[in-house]
């Protein structure tokens, strides 16, 4: 068995670098060190581990299995070092500076960020966010990486080493100008199915409507594509033009702008809008109180 006393950990958060980036020159210049600094440090844990851990291949330095069952575990201890280190096990809100990186879609941002930084600015006031784009494809690796602190949108399938807590449940309804289109207070899929279409993508590949609409053989018109929610509402007005979105969301612009609402003619239930994060944070104290805080005061925004 290894004496732990003789070994340094320092070679620990090099070996959890280096099998996250794959490049000793990325490791070096993230860790402030140089090139051979870095290659001596894999050398020696050669050494100790007597394994090769990271192998020269065309594709890139690949990790041997060894290195890939050590890579969770070494990274838990890290991340647990540090927040005991920072204080994580004695976190209290109202005296917190953390800064929190969140990546989310435009929509989750307005219905979310008011209310939230009310209750900061009562409870937490010295707790501040940097807010992200959420992109099409999950971003497990700078979820994993620590890059993100946590995500708030829809998501399929997700890896095993990232966790899900649910936030909200949203439906979707149909926003128009009154003055260009006169639905009335029933559409009808028919009529749906005439009318031009914008596709607000907020983050995503493909839309729950048009993933209905393909089950269907059925098509519509989209002649706008736009990634922000914020400013469809804005678009449908003296057009004829029409745009499905969250009902939260339409809700408030409907009440600042002259648009006018309908049901969503689809059979299509309510979505989950989810909160997620690594597995390998359960011990951020202050990360959990954030999740669970999202979880208990803001699920009915």
């Amino acid at each position: 068995m290894m004496n732990i006393r003789n070994f340094d950990l320092n070679l620990l958060v090099i070996f959890d670098a280096l099998m996250r980036e794959r490049n000793v020159s990325r490791v070096a210049e993230k860790l402030a060190l140089s090139q051979p600094a870095i290659s001596n440090a894999l050398n020696r844990l050669r050494t100790l581990l007597d394994d090769q851990l990271l192998v020269r291949t065309a594709q890139g330095m690949q990790p041997t299995a060894l290195a890939l069952s050590l890579e969770e575990p070494i990274r838990q201890a890290i991340q647990q070092i540090e927040t005991t280190l920072s204080g994580g096990h004695q976190f209290d809100p109202s005296s917190s500076q953390r800064r929190f990186r969140i990546a989310t879609t435009d929509y989750a941002e307005l219905a979310l960020l008011p209310r939230l930084l009310e209750y900061m600015r009562a409870h937490a006031p010295g707790i501040s966010f940097d807010i992200l784009d959420l992109p099409p494809d999950t971003p497990t690796q700078a979820i994993e990486d620590g890059d993100l602190d946590l995500c708030i949108g829809r998501f399929g399938e997700l890896p095993p080493r990232i966790r899900r807590t649910p936030f909200m449940k949203e439906e979707l309804v149909v926003a128009y100008d009154p003055l260009q289109l006169n639905l009335g207070p029933e559409l009808s899929l028919e009529t749906f199915m005439t009318l031009k279409h914008i596709w607000v993508s907020g983050g995503q590949h493909r839309g729950v409507v048009d993933m209905w609409l393909d089950d269907n053989q059925l098509e519509r018109n989209i002649v706008l594509v736009t990634p922000n929610y914020l400013g469809a509402p804005h678009l449908v007005l003296n057009s004829d033009m029409v745009v499905v979105l969250p009902k939260r969301m339409a809700d408030q612009y409907a009440t600042l702008l002259p648009i006018q609402l309908a049901p969503l003619p689809l059979p299509i239930p309510p979505f989950d809008v989810d909160v997620i994060t690594s597995s390998l944070r359960n011990d951020d104290l202050a990360l959990q109180w954030l999740i669970d805080l999202l979880h208990q005061e803001f699920t009915a925004i």
